[in-house]
């Protein structure tokens, strides 16, 4: 009983996590729920107005883009992330990340290394995904 109190008392004295820690969760969640093609979770990460644009120049919606994954028109295997920044601005944060992407997408299987700029919003409690661009690093 002692050591359930001790850890419950813990948990309530343990700071909360910072916006920083809060926005590479949220980035966390979106990567695997990418590789995973989970369509609700992604519909929840994505922020109805995304602006998802691609190394390619291609740019899409929240709704053209999911419809991709859903078809299997872009599918993700890996994404390896290298290195990361994460700068907040009040209730947005810019997060600068050079990511390895492997996958499949209508020219085929691909191996890219990225540049990824990803814009988050916080609404409510949780952090949203407005805006996605990548830069191909030759």
């Amino acid at each position: 009983m002692k050591l359930l109190l001790s850890i419950a008392l813990l948990a309530v004295a343990l700071p909360a996590a910072s916006p920083e820690e809060d926005v590479r969760a949220a980035e966390k969640s979106w990567t695997e729920a990418v590789i995973k093609q989970d369509i609700p979770a992604l519909e929840r990460i994505f922020s109805p107005d995304l602006i998802y644009a691609h190394s390619t120049g291609n740019i899409e919606t929240r709704d053209e883009y999911i419809a991709r994954l859903k078809t299997g028109k872009q599918r993700y295997d890996t994404m390896t992330y290298e290195k990361s920044k994460v700068v907040i601005h009040g209730n947005s944060a810019v997060m600068h990340s050079v990511t390895r992407f492997t996958g499949k997408n209508d020219s085929g299987a691909f191996n890219d290394h990225l540049m990824v700029i990803h814009f988050w919003v916080k609404k409510g409690k949780a952090w949203v995904l407005v805006a996605h661009q990548t830069t191909r690093i030759p």
